[in-house]
């Protein structure tokens, strides 16, 4: 029933991803929410979020923004990182994630979306057809709206960590 909204994989943070790994099986494009995801919501690109995308830049990533936030505070944010974006992008709705794909040159089988949602980010992800990594938010103050969602994943990941073994 929630497996459709299943991460294909759960990990505490976009900073603990085994990025070298993933580009020696053949990655090449990572797709990242922002908020709650690489920085609280709100805050600017921080020195962990650009060391990062200076990381990834170097092992060869083509990298893209993929937020359900206004142009403002996702060009802000990206204006220490330099990575194309898409802002307003509708989240769970595919027609972003496949023009992300396509700014990047990459397509379903080699390319990952990074995300803290499950009813947004890994959800669109599936329904994409793109491989996703679920991190747990960075903070847990968050807007009304995402508060309740929040209440409705806890449901879904106590089902997915049954189902995987995961205490």
């Amino acid at each position: 029933m929630f497996r459709c909204f299943f991460p294909d994989e759960y990990l505490d943070s976009a900073y603990v991803i085994d990025y070298d790994r993933l580009y020696q099986e053949g990655y090449r494009g990572l797709l990242f929410d922002i908020d709650n995801t690489l920085v609280p919501h709100g805050a600017p690109a921080d020195d962990r979020a650009i060391a990062l995308f200076r990381h990834l830049k170097e092992l060869g990533f083509q990298c893209c923004f993929l937020s359900n936030n206004q142009i403002e505070r996702v060009s802000s944010f990206n204006s220490a990182i330099g990575a194309k974006f898409i802002e307003n992008a509708h989240k769970p709705a595919i027609g972003n994630y496949r023009k992300a794909m396509e700014l990047l040159g990459t397509d379903t089988g080699n390319t990952i979306f990074i995300g803290d949602q499950l009813f947004t980010d890994v959800w669109g992800a599936k329904r994409a057809g793109i491989r996703n990594i679920l991190v747990k938010p960075i903070n847990p103050k968050e807007e009304i709206q995402i508060v309740l969602k929040r209440y409705l994943e806890k449901i879904v990941l106590y089902f997915y960590k049954k189902e995987e073994g995961i205490s």
